[in-house]
């Protein structure tokens, strides 16, 4: 067996790990804590914790992973050394506003989420550093080591969860920190030394770089902080017009879009190192090529999938969850379908690291959000966790059309064919594209 067959093997092992200790901590507090609307004060600490770290999380992870890997080529360590020191500076600024995001949620939130929400404040940094210290790792093709350390970071943060949940909401939400900076601490200590192996050199300026090294880590961070309108702050505004014990319908009833997204994200890992590298190379219809295969077998995983899901997700909540959670079959049943057209454009994430374009997913996500939020309130308002869920179906077909429209608009500059396409499209042009689809 080929190395990179070895690597990706151990990657999916690793993510899928990961994922499946995930949903075990969803589970684990849906069943200790002693009530829905207690599992709904949790989710809701975990939302509003995810929400504000990405909101005001400064994106870098990916800056340094196209950049890194263009230093790399070139041998310039001296910048490289430079690029990890600004990225660094960038991911605490980032993570203090989430701390303090989270610290004046605490005081506006009811008096049962005062405490835990005082105890989340401290995930953010961790989680920052975390995902920082894992890019040296994928710098040197390793991304099965990080995919590792990613199912330790959720093994030990699913400790927490086991051991605090027995007690309350604050006590899981407390394990949940305690399991965050156990794994932070771990993957730093890895990420160091990965990073020791690249050649050693005193820092140079980045120069002309610098420039669009910024407008990359700008983008991307925007890019990140409209995701986290969906995902994050969607819910938020579910228990606003309802309750949280609908957020803890809503948490229930999401497993199959985590389960979709755990299913991609092995290749979505792979392709972000891979597709990159080749990019950079000027191997471009590889990358588009690769695009379109990972789409076709999506599809076809898509179509044996949901049939079944569909019809059996109500058992599968009164096994996993247990009875009280089978109201949560109507929601679970539209993000079956909402999982399934994300992972038709699961590549889309990392092909727009890959071609150096994150503003597209400042388009493509603005426009999913600017569905979804409004959606999300009416809906829920009316329907509960299910008009939420009807919300979001209606935000992931939106997005999947906005990029399968700019994928078709991209030619590869190598010579070869466009697929889709008779004549090259500018940069600009794809830009016009999007700029039309958002509005």
């Amino acid at each position: 067996m080929s190395r990179p067959l070895v690597r990706r093997s151990a990657t999916a092992v690793g993510i899928y790990t990961s994922f499946a200790f995930g949903l075990l901590g969803t589970i684990v507090a849906s069943r200790e804590l002693p009530s829905v609307r207690a599992f709904g004060d949790y989710s809701t600490v975990v939302f509003a914790t995810g929400f504000l770290q990405a909101f005001f999380d400064l994106t870098a992870e990916e800056a340094l992973v196209k950049y890194g890997f263009r230093y790399i080529a070139r041998e310039d360590w001296g910048r490289l050394v430079r690029l990890f020191v600004s990225g660094l500076r960038v991911k605490v600024a980032g993570s203090v506003l989430g701390t303090v995001g989270l610290l004046v949620f605490a005081v506006v939130a009811s008096s049962r989420l005062t405490v835990p929400l005082l105890l989340a404040a401290g995930i953010p940094l961790g989680q920052s550093l975390e995902g920082l210290a894992g890019v040296p790792l994928y710098l040197h093709g390793r991304y099965d080591v990080r995919a590792g350390f990613q199912a330790w970071s959720m093994l030990v943060r699913l400790a927490g969860i086991a051991v605090g949940a027995r007690y309350g909401v604050a006590q899981a939400v407390a394990g949940v920190l305690v399991g965050q900076l156990v794994a932070t601490g771990s993957l730093v200590v890895a990420g160091r030394r990965a990073f020791g192996r690249f050649p050693r050199s005193p820092q140079v300026e980045l120069g002309a770089d610098r420039r669009e090294i910024l407008d990359f880590m700008v983008q991307s961070s925007v890019a990140t902080g409209v995701v986290s309108l969906r995902g994050g702050l969607a819910p938020l505004l579910l228990g606003a017009v309802t309750g949280t014990r609908q957020v803890g319908l809503f948490k229930v009833a999401q497993a199959p879009q985590t389960t979709f997204a755990a299913l991609s994200s092995p290749a979505r890992m792979v392709l972000l190192t891979e597709q990159t590298r080749d990019w950079e190379r000027g191997r471009q219809t590889v990358v588009l090529r690769g695009v379109r295969r990972y789409t076709l077998a999506a599809l076809a995983i898509s179509v044996v999938a949901v049939p079944p899901l569909l019809i059996w997700i109500p058992d599968l909540i009164r096994i996993v969850n247990g009875p009280r959670y089978v109201q949560a079959a109507g929601a679970a049943r539209l993000f079956v379908l909402a999982a399934a057209v994300q992972l038709l454009v699961g590549w889309a994430k990392s092909f727009a690291v890959t071609i150096g374009r994150p503003e597209l997913r400042v388009w493509t996500h603005g426009l999913e959000a600017a569905l979804v939020l409004p959606l999300v309130v009416g809906f829920g308002f009316l329907w509960g966790a299910t008009g939420a869920a009807l919300a979001t179906l209606v935000g992931a077909c939106a997005y999947a059309l906005a990029w399968a429209v700019l994928f078709l608009r991209i030619t590869p500059e190598d010579g070869a064919g466009a697929a889709g396409s008779d004549e090259p499209v500018s940069a600009a042009e794809i830009e016009s594209e999007a700029g039309l689809l958002a509005r």
